[in-house]
């Protein structure tokens, strides 16, 4: 499968549409002004991934999120211990010393958050392609960013050899947070979701 940049430039306009989209849902759960710089999207082979997010063995909250219908994959949404902290501050009023530490409700909060941002992801590609889209409960974990990872793709072996990789970042008052969204759609999903748009690969 090769993309070339005009179905590249289609994924980037998807990031962009689901990533203004995520900015709006947090700020209103946080009740706080969230503004945002363009995203970065990039197809990645898993290595660069890895790369991308600090290295393998980066402590991170990864919440797994896997869609289906008329096109199926899954969604991973890695937060580094910064974004959470925000998070949890603003919701709970808790500070986050480690991710050791963290408790039950926090954990939750966490889950819901994912779980509204991925669903502004996948609300925006059902939007844009008039496609009929699920999604699954979120599961949430704790642990490297390279065991996570691998965890995913050894669950869904039907994603394609390479990753729709956005990174996102905030601005919260006088904070500025990243995050990582991965987006692995199977290959035949990938060759739906361009057709959609009239690219053929």
């Amino acid at each position: 499968m090769e993309l070339n940049e005009i179905h590249i430039d289609i994924l980037k306009e998807i990031g962009n549409i689901g990533a203004g989209n995520a900015a709006t849902s947090l700020s209103q759960m946080l009740s706080k002004r969230i503004d945002m710089n363009v995203p970065e999207v990039s197809l990645l082979d898993y290595e660069n991934v890895i790369n991308s997010i600090g290295g393998a063995e980066n402590i991170v909250v990864g919440i797994l999120v896997s869609f289906e219908g008329e096109i199926e994959g899954v969604i991973l949404f890695l937060l580094k211990k910064e974004f959470v902290h925000m998070i949890l501050n603003s919701l709970l009023g808790t500070e986050l010393h480690g991710f050791e530490d963290i408790s039950e409700m926090e954990m939750s909060a966490l889950s819901e958050i994912g779980n509204i941002m991925v669903s502004s992801y996948v609300n925006s590609i059902s939007s844009l392609t008039n496609m009929a889209i699920d999604i699954t409960v979120p599961s949430l974990n704790i642990d490297m960013s390279g065991a996570l990872l691998d965890a995913v793709t050894a669950e869904f072996s039907e994603a394609a050899d390479r990753v729709i990789f956005i990174r996102e970042k905030y601005f919260c008052q006088e904070e500025t947070i990243y995050s990582h969204m991965l987006l692995l759609p199977s290959m035949s999903s990938l060759e739906i979701l361009l057709r959609k748009f009239g690219m053929e690969i």
